[in-house]
């Protein structure tokens, strides 16, 4: 019987882990608005004339803060006495947030290494605990906002910071968990989805780069224009700085094909620039390309898109040798649906109004963006995994085993291997002015293998041509004692690699004892009785007989 429970919303039953989650989450929001408190002042008092007191500089760093979350701000103080909407997310600000909140969820299930035996809540109670403390704080900021010059507009008040924080609650829960995946598809294709991302992204910062340094007079000329002391020049560097993500992502919406708007009449694309522009004096804008139909240059920024399906594709290709050709295809669209919909959440926040009238529509469209993302992950993706998929699933071939090498003769003497050896080789170039070596004499060798002296032939043996002749080798002294020993070098046994030092004991090794000498065989003349001296002849007499 199976009894389903649910999951206790703290582990060990303490309510204390959750408040100290939601602490957590509180504390980040202030770190991030004290952080940008302090960057808003130190610019309001290095200003050589300052606007404005110190609750105009607080009531612009909360709408700074509230801008990085996505949440739209309404100018009040314009020269037309309109308000006019500021929509343009500076990206790198909202890194600050949400670096904030994922540190807070994932240290609020990863205490630490001395608080192991704490309670702590469980994953869906850290993120709602965390991102509950977290938006109280905003809720706060947006309503402080009200009575400022950059009120916050509530309908994106209330849509854009929740889903930030929850989303960065989610991945810091998720990084203390170990990030697990339902299966390795899944990782798979997350890990393609994030490499298609970041190609294009690096692509468009390449772009944008490359076009502002192209561009490099006019941006300066636009700088020094803004502020004629440091202090305002500071500000507007760190400005740039804010914005360098946008320009990415414009660029790469720019190589995607969508392009971006510059004003309610204006879009660029690689096709040309058409409409006309209405765009504001500002360092980065001045990379904007001219009016006019697009260059080859302005058609090769589609090589960024195009890399980036192929990469995302490979990446799955390269897993899915084992996979179904449909599972592959499935994966590949799901990674591009996933790098699609990141893309497109990029693109709306890097865009939006910077005003009223013709700057109401400025930056790239959040759904055309990703639309053309998909479109791409799947036209040039696709193809690229299943090119890998089959590449990788091919039988490899047999490779050739080389013909083996004769085995050499050896009944040939060594002086006939040589002899035939050289013969066949050419000579080379170094080698066609010497004369042709005669092979040594080596009597030393011939006396100890025959055991006669030199000169002098072997018994059983009668060769009468000169020992020292040319054709020694060849002649009738090789043929007397190479058909009794093999050759000249040779021995009784057959061995054509006999050497006499084969018989030398080594350094290592013991000499053998001397063997005992046979005793010496007697002389049979010596047994034998001596011959009796010779006498007188039988008939000869003595004289007085």
């Amino acid at each position: 019987m199976t009894h389903v429970t649910e999951q206790p919303l703290v582990q060990g039953g303490r309510s204390a882990a959750l408040a100290a989650a939601c602490v957590r989450g509180g504390v980040a929001a202030g770190l991030g608005l004290g952080a940008l408190a302090v960057l808003v002042i130190a610019a309001w008092v290095s200003s050589p004339f300052p606007d404005g007191g110190p609750g105009d500089v607080l009531h612009a760093a909360a709408g700074l803060w509230l801008l990085a979350h996505g949440v739209e701000l309404i100018r009040t103080d314009t020269l037309s006495g309109l308000p006019a909407p500021l929509g343009v997310v500076p990206l790198l600000l909202t890194a600050l947030p949400v670096w904030l909140v994922h540190r807070a969820a994932r240290d609020t299930l990863d205490p630490g290494a001395g608080v192991r035996d704490r309670p702590r809540p469980s994953p869906s109670g850290a993120v709602a605990s965390v991102a509950g403390g977290y938006l109280l704080v905003t809720a706060a900021v947006v309503l402080y906002s009200e009575s400022g010059p950059l009120p916050a507009e509530l309908v994106t008040a209330g849509l854009w910071p929740p889903a930030v924080v929850a989303g960065a609650a989610g991945a810091g829960v998720w990084t203390a968990l170990g990030r697990p995946f339902p299966g390795p598809r899944w990782a798979v294709l997350a890990r393609a989805a994030g490499l298609g991302l970041g190609t294009l992204l690096t692509g468009g910062a390449v772009a944008a780069a490359a076009s502002t340094a192209w561009h490099a007079g006019r941006a300066q000329t636009v700088f020094l224009g803004l502020a004629g002391e440091w202090s305002g020049r500071a500000v507007v560097l760190l400005l740039v700085l804010a914005l360098l993500p946008n320009a990415a992502v414009w660029g790469a919406a720019y190589g995607l094909g969508p392009g971006f708007a510059l004003g309610t009449g204006a879009l660029a694309t690689p096709l040309g620039l058409a409409g006309d522009p209405a765009v504001p004096p500002f360092p980065l804008l001045a990379a904007v390309p001219a009016e006019g139909r697009g260059t080859w240059l302005h058609w090769a920024v589609a090589a960024v898109p195009l890399v980036a399906a192929v990469l995302l594709g490979h990446r799955v290709g390269r897993s899915a040798r084992t996979w179904t050709a449909r599972d592959t295809a499935l994966t590949v669209l799901g990674a591009a649906g996933a790098c699609g919909a990141a893309v497109a959440v990029l693109a709306a926040a890097a865009g939006g109004p910077l005003g009223s009238g013709r700057l109401a529509a400025f930056g790239p469209v959040g759904w055309q963006t990703g639309a053309a993302a998909v479109l791409w992950g799947a036209c040039a993706g696709l193809p690229a995994a299943l090119g890998v998929r089959a590449w990788g699933r091919r039988s490899p071939r047999s490779k050739r085993v080389p013909a083996p090498a004769p085995a050499p003769d050896l009944t040939k003497t060594k002086v006939e291997a040589e002899a035939a050896a050289s013969g066949d080789r050419e000579p080379s170039r170094k080698e066609w002015w010497r004369p042709a070596r005669r092979p040594a004499l080596k009597w030393w060798g011939r006396l100890r293998r025959t055991g006669a002296a030199a000169g002098v032939p072997a018994p059983g043996s009668t060769p009468q041509e000169d020992p020292y002749d040319d054709d020694l080798y060849g002649g009738s002294y090789g043929n007397a004692y190479g058909n009794a020993y093999g050759g000249p070098y040779g021995d009784p046994f057959g061995d054509t690699g006999y050497e006499p030092y084969d018989f030398l004991p080594a350094a290592w090794e013991p000499s053998p004892e001397p063997r005992p000498k046979p005793d010496p065989e007697p002389d049979p003349k010596q047994d034998q009785d001596p011959e009796p001296a010779p006498g007188p002849a039988p008939d000869s007499k003595e004289p007085g007989a």
